[in-house]
């Protein structure tokens, strides 16, 4: 897909990742609607790159359906929507059933929600792109932060089950999978352990997603060596296990 004179939805576009997917979209020549929880942040970010902004709480299926009928109503036909909105829980067993709770509705039923109200809509209409972002923990997983990994590994199974079900319709999916990137949810954790290979800077992981889907690529990679853990993992479970629990023992919590 060319981003030229499309309509992109970004949800969590105040800062961060989608913050960087709305200016290159907006360069691209996309007409962007940053999607966002933090009402004033996304009116920022839409004011600077010639965009729109609405208030969205993604944590609710209600306020899901309403900026897509909004956006399709006042906008235009949604060509690209990108479910990038997350959220970072730490602990293990520790962790109280509500954060739990939010989480999960937060990193996987806000992706859930969006392809229930939207991708009906692509098809109707010949076809679509449904961009989601999970994390590298969604396929490696993460030591010290149960709710995140487990969240994050199901992000990356909606999105194969999106892709697997709908791509002779017309629907093109990608899942963005990154390391450590420079945002509000990494500051304090710089020498975590998704920062081993580095800490990205948002605009670099916005080039490399429009690249993929330019390219119509299902799996987004920006920190290569990820492609590495996942062929270790598949190739000897059990030796893969023994060396993440050794990053454990140096970066999680036992809990």
């Amino acid at each position: 897909m060319q981003l030229q004179d499309k309509t992109a939805v970004i949800t969590g576009a105040a800062q961060g990742i989608g913050r960087a997917l709305a200016e290159r979209f907006a360069r691209d020549g996309a007409r962007v609607v940053c999607a966002d929880i933090d009402e004033t942040g996304a009116k920022d970010v839409a004011d600077q790159i010639g965009g729109h902004a609405v208030h969205c709480d993604v944590s609710s299926e209600d306020h899901t359906a309403v900026l897509i009928d909004k956006v399709e109503a006042e906008i235009g036909p949604i060509d690209l929507f990108c479910a990038n909105a997350g959220i970072l829980t730490l602990g293990g067993l520790d962790v109280p059933n509500e954060d739990w709770d939010r989480i999960w509705r937060v990193n996987v039923m806000s992706h859930v929600w969006a392809a229930r109200h939207v991708i009906p809509r692509m098809i109707a209409r010949g076809g679509g792109y449904f961009m989601t972002t999970a994390s590298a923990a969604g396929l490696l997983n993460q030591p010290g932060a149960a709710p995140y990994g487990v969240t994050k590994h199901a992000a990356v199974g909606f999105a194969e089950w999106v892709a697997l079900t709908y791509s002779d319709q017309g629907i093109k999916t990608s899942v963005l999978c990154p390391q450590a990137v420079r945002s509000e949810m990494t500051k304090g954790h710089e020498n975590s352990v998704a920062a081993i290979d580095g800490m990205l800077e948002p605009e670099i992981v916005a080039q490399i997603c429009v690249e993929a889907i330019e390219e119509e690529r299902f799996l987004i990679l920006p920190h290569a060596q990820v492609l590495d853990y996942i062929r270790l993992k598949t190739a000897d479970y059990d030796r893969w296990i023994e060396g993440m629990n050794k990053l454990n023992q140096r970066f999680g919590v036992q809990s």
